[in-house]
C-alpha cells in the first residue's frame, strides 16, 4: 500500500483540525492514520464514507462522514475547553483529545467499506459480519502508524465496545461527543431513515 503525499494533504483539507494538535509529531501520525485507512480501502476521501455512525443506520440527510469527524472534534474540543476553564486543574491532555476525536472514526473505511460489506454480506458465515467493527480496525491503525496508546484507545473505545473498559477521561469527552452529535442529529430531523 502506497501512500501520497497528495493523499495526505487531502486529509488535512478535510479535517482541519489537525491544525488544533501542538505536537507536530502526533499531527503528522494523525494524518498518517487517515491516509493508511483510506489506502487500504475503496474510499479516496473521508466524505466518500456514508455519513452514519453504523453501516446500515441512518445517515446525515445533508453532510459526509467528514463533516461527523469535524463535529465530533470541535465538540469535544468545547467539552474539554469548557471543563478546564471551569475547573482548571482537571488534567485534560488537549492534544491527545483532539487527535482522538479526529481518530475515533478511523477504522471506518474498513467496515463501510462496499467491497467487504459485500464480502461479509455474501457469506457472514465465513468472517463475521463485519468481520472486524471500526472501533477494533481504528486501534489497529492508529498502532500501525505509531499514534500512542492514548489515542489507539479512543478509536477502541469510543463506542459500544468501550462499555467492556475503563475509558480514560479524553476517552470519556470523545465518547460523549460521538453520541451526542447522533442523537442531536437524529431529534433535529437531519438523519434519514434506516
Amino acid at each position: 500500500m502506497s501512500i501520497t503525499d497528495a493523499q495526505r494533504e487531502h486529509v488535512r483539507r478535510e479535517l482541519p483540525q489537525i491544525a488544533e494538535i501542538g505536537d507536530t509529531d502526533l499531527r503528522e501520525k494523525v494524518v498518517e492514520a487517515w491516509a493508511t485507512a483510506l489506502a487500504g480501502s475503496s474510499f479516496n476521501a473521508i466524505a466518500e464514507i456514508p455519513a452514519s455512525g453504523n453501516p446500515g443506520m441512518p445517515t446525515l440527510i445533508d453532510g459526509t462522514q467528514a463533516d461527523h469527524i469535524r463535529g465530533v472534534t470541535q465538540l469535544a474540543m468545547l467539552i474539554g475547553d469548557e471543563m478546564q476553564r471551569q475547573f482548571p486543574a482537571l488534567p485534560i491532555d488537549r492534544d491527545l483529545l483532539v487527535a482522538g476525536a479526529l481518530c475515533h472514526d478511523v477504522g471506518k473505511p474498513w467496515e463501510f467499506d462496499p467491497v467487504n460489506q459485500a464480502r461479509w454480506q455474501a457469506a457472514p458465515g465465513k468472517a463475521g459480519r463485519p468481520s472486524i467493527r471500526h472501533p477494533a480496525y481504528g486501534v489497529h491503525i492508529c498502532l500501525t502508524v505509531g499514534l500512542p496508546e492514548e489515542v489507539a484507545h479512543m478509536a477502541g473505545a469510543h463506542s459500544g465496545e468501550g462499555e467492556l473498559v475503563e475509558r480514560s477521561l479524553e476517552n470519556t469527552i470523545v465518547h460523549h461527543a460521538d453520541y451526542a452529535f447522533w442523537r442531536v442529529a437524529g431529534a433535529g430531523g437531519i438523519l434519514e431513515d434506516a
